[in-house]
């Protein structure tokens, strides 16, 4: 088995996912590298927060530079000099909410990709061929993501789909030598429908997939139905497969997932605020352009030990904001990815012990989702 549950508190879980490039502990956050890099972020710089595993993106790494090419350069590991685990996206997600002018059918996706309108194909074995190429050590099946909101006929035809698609990634895996196998995840859809997610999920543990992601969630829909997608899936889902939810969310969301039993976590909330100038801290967001920030010599979080924190001021960080200087938006990335990376690793510590309903209760209690004012 590729998943080890070492320990429980409720339905939150501290396990050990096991891929060819090394053990990872969970519950896990996986920094974004859609394009082959965590924005604003170098691979020591990765490793010095102890990201333990980062995402890469099949349909951008298709479009741009090609995966033929990374692929002869000695696959993504050593073309970004990254040592460490990889997950992949399929790119079905990107497929459906980036591409112009898709026409879908049952071998895939036709479509002209965003960045210059090329014709481009892509389909479950095409999925797996580039994620193959790739080198990817977790790999994700090619699944429909359908939009928000959505009729359930509508949402019930999308999942016949990415199911028969799903059971097209596991056959073409099988017939690939086991040395090159990575970890294959199947993706459970449904939209915000609870009879359709148990369905999706009871269909994708028939097929058999190492681990178990839901899809379709953090799509435009209220937090309340998001909560209810997750619950809806999870427990059909096997105890001995890690679990993972797909491109979300807040702190706050991540520590409900967790008690909901999900182990797996991609966001580009962290980098992305920092880009705008936005810190995450344990009582909420700081935007350091605000003016009262201009003369506050006090760190973004006392008890934060990320370089930002270490070296500079509130002052100093909003400077460079303003002044769009380059270094602001890494100082910030590298404090909200820490503040993330963090916070997981701190559940798992509360899981291990049997403290973790108490730390996820006085965290969301204290957690300003508008952001802070101070």
């Amino acid at each position: 088995m590729s998943f080890s549950l070492i320990a429980s508190h409720g339905n939150a879980r501290a396990g050990l996912l096991r891929t060819r490039r090394g053990e990872i502990r969970t519950p896990v956050f996986m920094p974004v590298g859609t394009q082959a890099t965590v924005k604003a972020m170098s691979p020591d710089e990765l490793r010095s927060l102890d990201a333990q595993i980062i995402l890469g993106n099949t349909y951008h790494l298709h479009v741009r530079p090609g995966e033929k090419l990374i692929r002869d350069l000695g696959g993504l590991h050593a073309f970004m000099s990254w040592d460490r685990p990889i997950l992949t996206d399929s790119g079905g997600f990107q497929v459906f909410s980036l591409a112009r002018l898709r026409k879908i059918t049952e071998e895939g996706v036709h479509f002209q990709n965003h960045l210059d309108g090329t014709p481009t194909f892509i389909g479950p074995e095409t999925s797996m061929e580039i994620q193959r190429d790739l080198g990817s050590d977790i790999v994700m099946a090619f699944d429909e993501c359908p939009p928000h909101p959505c009729t359930h006929e509508d949402a019930e035809k999308s999942l016949a789909l990415t199911l028969r698609w799903a059971r097209r990634c596991k056959d073409w895996w099988q017939l690939q030598p086991t040395d090159c196998r990575p970890l294959v995840f199947g993706i459970t859809q449904g939209s915000g429908y609870a009879d359709l997610r148990e369905k999706s999920a009871r269909a994708l543990v028939e097929i058999g997939f190492d681990g178990y992601a839901i899809g379709g969630v953090s799509v435009g829909e209220p937090e309340e139905e998001m909560f209810r997608a997750i619950e809806s899936a999870v427990p059909f889902l096997p105890e001995d497969h890690v679990r993972y939810a797909m491109g979300l969310g807040t702190p706050p969301q991540i520590l409900e997932m967790i008690a909901r039993g999900v182990d797996l976590f991609d966001c580009v909330l962290p980098t992305r605020l920092a880009r705008n100038g936005t810190a995450f801290t344990e009582t909420g967001t700081i935007n350091l352009k605000n003016a009262p920030h201009a003369t506050d010599p006090r760190p973004l979080e006392a008890a934060c030990t990320c370089a930002a924190c270490a070296n500079f001021s509130r002052a100093y960080l909003r400077h460079l904001v303003k002044a769009e200087e380059i270094l602001g938006l890494r100082l910030l990335t590298i404090h909200n990815l820490h503040f993330y990376l963090n916070l997981v690793g701190r559940a798992r510590t509360h899981i291990l012990d049997g403290s973790f309903g108490e730390f996820r209760e006085q965290f969301v209690r204290n957690y300003v989702p508008s952001g802070r004012t101070d």
